[in-house]
């Protein structure tokens, strides 16, 4: 019997090089993997978390998916260090392992990084879509680092209304980093620095995303504007009064974000915030079955804490398009264990070919 057995190894340039750099395409992909998991063509366990230091949430999850209609499951193996950056390195680096539910063979395994963070922004941009003004024209960022310039790409592909960006960072270097790397790209955009002044950042703005790795309410509820619409990215980001304001709460999905550490969390377990307060899940906006903003005055707060089934939807659309373009075969095994030419070493169990 053949039991050769290859996977594809793609890097995070072979990804880019392919053209798989697209947050329109991700926000698509995003839509059709919330409606595959609505119409219940989608496996979706929960996620194994291991945190090695409580303070600062380092930690390593597991978070594996299936896709029915796919015929693939897929895991994705990602590292969260808040802490990293303080020392010059990333605070998110992630893997990604595809294998065929036919032959429970793996197919891929790729850098995972820049899927987690396309999906990750791409969500709120998918929220955004629905939830955030038509007109927005300006956006402010509590945090510089590369999941606020990853939401600025993906916000700016859903509302390309945005003219104006302003960024508020714990240092002005980030915030002037992250206006060289994106004034190259949208040289029509105003880039605002905000001197690590939180408050400059979200006051009057349309659009607010705090995208920075902390523990402490950064963002005020009384600098939010009516009709602006907040998505909160990472943890415990915004006081109680954020949460209290807005008209509208919207979750990626409410039955896991109420058992993390977000503000909602929090205030669900405090007894300050309850199941009926939340309006919906994003599947139930992306299906129609609720509808999304409906006036120009509503304060929407959108919170997600991140569906493996939607990492693993984009890894496999990366998979695809990267076909016969980028990658490498990494053979894994070129026959069954028994199948080779096993020859002893004079040592009791032990075989070499």
């Amino acid at each position: 019997m053949a039991n050769t057995m290859n996977m594809q190894y793609l890097s995070q340039e072979d990804i880019i090089k392919a053209g798989c750099f697209d947050l329109e395409n991700a926000v698509s992909v995003v839509e059709g993997a919330l409606r595959a998991y609505d119409a219940g063509r989608i496996l979706y366990p929960d996620k194994t978390v291991q945190i090695f230091d409580e303070e600062t949430q380092s930690r390593i999850n597991c978070l594996p998916a299936t896709l029915l209609d796919k015929k693939v499951c897929g895991m994705k193996w990602v590292s969260v260090f808040p802490a990293n950056p303080s020392v010059g390195l990333q605070n998110v680096s992630a893997v990604i392992l595809l294998s065929s539910i036919e032959t429970g063979f793996p197919i891929a395994f790729m850098e995972g990084t820049l899927c987690s963070n396309m999906r990750t922004a791409a969500v709120s941009a998918t929220a955004a879509k629905y939830l955030a003004r038509k007109d927005s024209k300006e956006i402010g960022f509590i945090g510089a680092g590369e999941q606020a310039k990853m939401h600025f790409v993906a916000l700016k592909a859903v509302l390309p209304s945005l003219s104006v960006c302003r960024v508020s960072s714990r240092t002005e270097e980030r915030e002037q980093t992250f206006i060289r790397d994106l004034r190259k790209l949208y040289p029509d955009v105003e880039f605002v620095a905000c001197h690590s002044s939180y408050e400059m950042a979200a006051t009057g703005a349309d659009i607010i995303v705090t995208a920075i790795s902390g523990q402490a309410p950064l963002l005020h509820g009384a600098w939010i504007k009516k009709g602006a619409f907040y998505t909160h990215v990472a943890g415990w980001e915004d006081d109680d009064e954020t949460v209290l304001k807005a008209d509208k709460i919207v979750c990626d999905c409410w039955q896991v974000v109420k058992h993390r550490a977000q503000t909602l969390s929090r205030m669900y377990k405090a007894g300050t915030l309850h199941d009926e307060d939340i309006y919906c899940d994003l599947p139930d906006l992306v299906t129609g079955k609720v509808p999304g903003r409906e006036s120009d005055d509503e304060f929407i707060y959108f919170n997600a804490v991140g569906l493996s089934y939607v990492d693993v939807s984009l890894a496999y659309d990366v998979y695809e398009k990267c076909q016969g373009k980028t990658g490498r075969t990494l053979p894994l095994q070129d026959k069954a264990l028994f199948s080779h030419d096993l020859r002893p070493t004079g040592k009791d169990g032990t075989f070499i070919i």
